[in-house]
């Protein structure tokens, strides 16, 4: 098994952004939609998947969201191995998490982004019912 960052390809803002790791983020990592992806070889299940991007590495444990981010980043060149380590830092990460949940509930209203982005209501990453 190789390094594998997997994404939600039925997501217009997400594969945008996965095609922008595949063209500037040089890694030997596999960029991959979870719709396409062996989720038992990687470790992963479709909630997991459904709810943040995930990096499953050759060895190791899997991660998520942010942290999953900074993992691909730490397997590329200087510069953007340099962003990952920041990143992975648990004080950066702690405020990365809320932003991460915001563009995640908000992909659908974001550049390339479709009301085929919106995340299901029943995922514990939709926002909070109105009053």
């Amino acid at each position: 098994m190789t390094d594998t960052f997997v994404y939600d390809g039925d997501c217009a803002f997400c594969t945008m952004c996965a095609r922008f790791l595949e063209r500037w983020i040089p890694t030997k990592a596999v960029v991959i939609p979870w719709q396409f992806a062996d989720l038992t070889t990687l470790r992963l299940t479709r909630a997991e998947c459904v709810e943040a991007v995930q990096w499953s590495p050759a060895e190791g444990p899997t991660a998520a969201g942010p942290v999953a981010i900074a993992r691909l980043l730490g397997t590329s060149t200087a510069p953007w191995r340099l962003a990952g380590r920041v990143l992975g830092l648990r004080p950066v990460t702690a405020v990365a998490w809320p932003l991460y949940r915001w563009v995640a509930r908000n992909r659908h209203r974001l550049p390339g982004g479709t009301a085929a982005c919106a995340i299901p209501a029943n995922s514990p990453a939709a926002p909070p019912p109105s009053p």
